[in-house]
């Protein structure tokens, strides 16, 4: 992947697709995990506000990261991985190395890794598989250009869990419906920005106009670029992606692989339209070649 992150065009108005008039303009997040602390307010923020179940106390063996991905009762995830730090990366990048003690008494302490720590959370696609796939329209695109789930018609099917290039969604353990982030649907009716944005105290997660935030990011890599810090890149800002942009991208200090992101995610229900178009196309040419049999045998 390119640490380039030139903005190659503007986002499709999907609010505007889906029958909103005058709606406002599409929001989102950014989050910069240059300056993700790992301090999981965002979390806590999440769980707090949409009373979303608490789910265990998983250390998962080898890390701090007590969730491990995203699910029906993780809409946030804050992932921790830890790597050798880069020998040119600038001191104070990122959550910082500290004297680590040996894993025997007597060994040399470790300060020679860094952590990378990144809050995972929906994108809202642009082009969004789990809305096309969905067969009851218990997922909707708001007005805000988000993905919402309607807990009173799901129905539990699942096709939406596999409709997911990014395994964001599930279904919760008792009744089968899917959850995932609403982006505070609640909250952004009233003017306030989502509760995880609003907790996080090193502004990692920011709120926003999509197209503001856009810029933002790209300013922000050109910054760190400038650093030194050669290996910074966007993901999910491009249009042109599998998923025609996301509602929530993200600043990477490694390959996305590395944070548990798919490298080229890609929603097969994009191609739908085309596809149909060329199916009509090979439908009517087959009914022409029948009719000129057909009239060819009369004769």
């Amino acid at each position: 992947m390119t640490t380039e992150n030139r903005l190659s065009g503007p986002l499709p108005d999907v609010a505007g697709e889906a029958g909103h008039t005058g709606h406002p303009p599409r929001v989102g997040f950014f989050t910069d995990t240059s300056v993700c602390i790992g301090c999981k307010a965002c979390e806590v923020a999440c769980k707090e506000w949409n009373d979303v179940p608490e789910d265990g106390l998983d250390l998962l063996g080898m890390s701090f990261d007590n969730t491990g991905s995203l699910d029906a009762d993780s809409w946030r995830h804050v992932a921790f991985v830890e790597q050798p730090r880069p020998a040119r990366e600038p001191e104070d990048l990122g959550m910082p190395s500290f004297d680590l003690p040996g894993a025997k008494t007597g060994t040399e302490g470790r300060t020679d890794f860094r952590w990378l720590m990144a809050s995972d959370v929906c994108k809202h696609c642009t082009h969004a598989g789990c809305l096309d796939v969905c067969p009851t329209g218990a997922l909707f695109r708001t007005e805000f250009g988000t993905v919402v789930v309607q807990q009173d018609i799901c129905n539990g099917c699942g096709y939406c869990v596999s409709g997911c290039p990014y395994g964001v969604i599930g279904r919760r353990p008792g009744d089968g419906r899917a959850q995932k982030c609403t982006l505070c649907y609640d909250r952004l009716h009233d003017g306030l920005e989502p509760a995880c944005a609003k907790a996080c105290p090193t502004d990692s997660i920011q709120f926003g106009e999509l197209d503001e935030l856009r810029e933002r990011a790209e300013r922000r890599v050109s910054d760190l670029h400038s650093q030194g810090v050669a290996e910074a890149r966007l993901y999910g800002h491009d249009p042109e992606d599998g998923v025609g942009g996301a509602g929530a991208f993200f600043l990477l200090l490694d390959e996305p692989e590395v944070y548990g992101l798919p490298p080229d995610p890609v929603v097969p229900t994009r191609e739908l339209p085309a596809m149909w178009k060329y199916a009509g196309m090979a439908a009517s040419a087959l009914l022409a070649a029948a009719v000129a049999s057909f009239g060819r045998r009369r004769r």
